[in-house]
């Protein structure tokens, strides 16, 4: 693995964060105008860092460029026991305690930039793992919204098993084919060794949902690559996933097509970011409009297409939807 640093995409630069006391490496993007529309934390995967969100493998495949020049502030966090925590957490941290570290960054990054009308959370993999426990436990009062990649609650029967099983393998990335050449020659500075603390808490993970998942209450998107090794991420499968969710104002699951499981390293990165950034943008949507009361007659039409033209929108419902695995959408 190298150790240099990596090359950063024109406007991206290296912070770090006080998280409580244990300082995390960071990059940032900021728009080049005015104050951000709102602010977007993306949280990395295991074995990986932030740099993973900043790729160099082609042009546009960068998260926080992409964002920047769509309005969004985006910091992307080297998680415990990655980057500049590695010496002080070299065992990294179990999944709990990176939530509350996290949310302790997401404190410190708030005081100290604008953040718009809020923040997003967008993780991948394990990074969606501690990116669905702060929102449950340590949600920030401005969070809006979680979009998660690669992480869902059921691992795949043969994910522990067989040829290409354990970490870092094939596996990870699913048919070379779907990601440019230059990937494998410009990752080698975004790759780490994952932490012992970290590893020991991925089995335990479909447990932990189970227990977490109701006090999400904020809306969630999750997305599966179409080659996806590692979840299951069948029709029931997907059903159970959105049901455990019950206090989030709304639940959806996608799948991206032509991506393996890091899907911002490969050609579909573009797609992907621009389809999470979508979905930020449906979220301040929902919570800028302002419906009238019911007494005051017809609420007044809203964009060709959305709810706001329909009177049942004035009342707050759980959404249970799913774009692009089949199963139909429904709202309860």
């Amino acid at each position: 693995m190298s150790t240099a640093p990596a090359e950063l995409s024109p406007g991206v630069r290296r912070i770090s964060l006080d998280a409580a006391g244990t300082a995390l490496s960071a990059l940032v993007c900021e728009p080049a105008e005015g104050p951000p529309r709102a602010t977007v934390v993306a949280v990395h995967g295991a074995g990986m860092s932030a740099g993973y969100f900043d790729s160099q493998a082609l042009p546009d495949f960068s998260l926080l460029t992409l964002g920047a020049r769509l309005g969004y502030t985006v910091v992307a966090l080297d998680r415990p026991g990655y980057g500049l925590s590695t010496d002080a957490l070299p065992e990294g941290q179990p999944v709990a305690e990176q939530a509350a570290t996290l949310a302790a960054a997401m404190r410190d990054f708030g005081a100290r930039y604008p953040t718009g009308a809020g923040t997003f959370l967008l993780a991948h993999s394990f990074g969606g793992k501690v990116a669905l426990l702060t929102a449950a436990d340590h949600a920030p009062s401005d969070l809006l919204g979680v979009e998660i990649s690669g992480c869902g609650h059921r691992y795949a029967p043969d994910a522990f098993t067989g040829t290409g099983a354990s970490r870092g393998g094939r596996r990870s990335w699913g048919p070379l084919r779907l990601y440019p050449p230059s990937t494998f020659t410009t990752c080698g500075s975004i790759v780490a060794p994952v932490p012992s603390r970290e590893q020991a808490d991925i089995v335990r993970w479909p447990e932990v949902f189970r227990g977490a998942a109701g006090r999400v209450r904020v809306p969630v998107r999750f997305t599966f690559a179409e080659h996806e090794p590692w979840w299951r991420c069948d029709r029931d499968a997907l059903a159970e996933l959105r049901a455990r969710l019950t206090a989030a104002p709304g639940v959806h699951t996608d799948r991206q097509p032509q991506a393996g499981h890091n899907i911002s390293l490969g050609y579909a990165a573009r797609a992907y970011h621009l389809r999470c950034l979508g979905f930020f943008e449906d979220c301040l949507v929902r919570g800028s409009v302002a419906y009238p009361p019911s007494e005051a007659g017809p609420p007044r039409p809203g964009p060709p297409g959305s709810d706001q033209t329909r009177p049942e929108a004035a009342a707050p419902a759980r959404i249970r939807s799913a774009s692009s695995d089949g199963e139909p959408a429904s709202a309860v």
